[in-house]
């Protein structure tokens, strides 16, 4: 079911409230952990701009699980939605980074992220509530609990957007589930590669972005088409339009989380009222400053700072 709503504000005492379905885990980097997962990039960067954040996840209780934990509260992140499980580690991503600091993953399996749980009652809690966006990707859709999970929660939640960040991690995702949460979604975020990949997929044929991003749209009733490019910036299709937004260029540190930011300053822009391209013109800096600082989720410069109290309150 896909609730379409006007855009939020977060203006006077009203604050936007957000929930994320999926990963919790440490991506271990030159045998150093570091908590990630999209999902929780994404939660933390909308927190540390101002909204109230949620994730639907679990972590093992053990070491790295309690470690997680912390790290989930020190980002000012909801945490009641989160389960605890003794029968399974909390995940662990080995991450090994390019001269260009892009990152190719080995994703350890059957972890505590892989059997995400809610109670009836958490389930009710969810249903009741009025959520201005509900935000998923298609990695933890890789087993048949979550998939069930998840799309139970899709049809019971009422939510102002639905956001579809496909994140294609290897062998990861099936034709089907990608189509599913497709029907699902009014916002759907790719990348250039993954834009071919699933134009070959879905219309049988390699097509120009603008074009894949409109019958994309058309097909599956999706409101925006963001598609993101690297260090080349990133296009928008909305309204039959084609908007494309050059990057900043910025010296990379590592680009490890630095798509879930631009997701993040793009969701936060986009329902604090702001049109598809300020929305991304904000995004874009975004990410372009985490790509240029070490971590997912560091802290934010002056610059950032100043940028995101311009979308409150200009």
């Amino acid at each position: 079911m896909k609730n379409r709503q006007d855009n939020g504000t977060n203006r006077g005492s009203q604050i936007m409230k957000a929930i994320s379905f999926g990963e919790i885990l440490w991506d271990i980097i030159e045998n150093k952990a570091h908590i990630g997962g999209a999902p929780f990039n994404l939660t933390a960067h909308l927190a540390k701009m101002g909204m109230r954040s949620y994730i639907i996840s679990a972590l093992g209780d053990d070491d790295l699980g309690h470690q997680a934990m912390d790290k989930v509260k020190s980002f000012n992140m909801n945490d009641s939605y989160i389960s605890v499980l003794k029968k399974y580690p909390t995940g662990t991503v080995d991450v090994e980074l390019t001269g260009d600091g892009m990152p190719t993953y080995i994703i350890h399996e059957d972890t505590a992220w892989d059997n995400i749980v809610l109670t009836k009652e958490q389930l009710n809690k969810l249903s009741s509530e009025n959520w201005d966006v509900f935000c998923f990707g298609t990695l933890a859709q890789r087993t048949e609990s979550n998939r069930k999970l998840l799309f139970e929660t899709l049809e019971n939640i009422s939510a102002k957007h639905i956001f579809y960040d496909v994140n294609l991690r290897q062998e990861y995702y099936r034709k089907e589930w990608i189509e599913t949460s497709l029907h699902k979604s009014t916002i759907v975020k790719v990348n250039d590669e993954e834009a071919v990949f699933l134009s070959k997929q879905l219309f049988n044929k390699e097509m120009p972005e603008k074009d894949f991003a409109e019958k994309l749209s058309n097909k599956y009733n999706i409101e925006l088409v963001c598609i993101t490019r690297g260090g080349e910036g990133v296009a928008i299709y909305h309204n039959n339009n084609f908007i494309e937004i050059p990057s900043i260029k910025v010296k990379v540190a590592d680009t490890v989380g630095a798509g879930d930011s631009f997701s993040a300053g793009f969701l936060y822009a986009y329902l604090s009222g702001k049109n598809p391209q300020e929305a991304a013109n904000f995004a874009v800096k975004v990410g372009g400053f985490v790509a240029s600082s070490f971590g997912a989720i560091p802290d934010y410069s002056e610059n950032i700072k100043k940028e995101i109290d311009n979308l409150n309150y200009g």
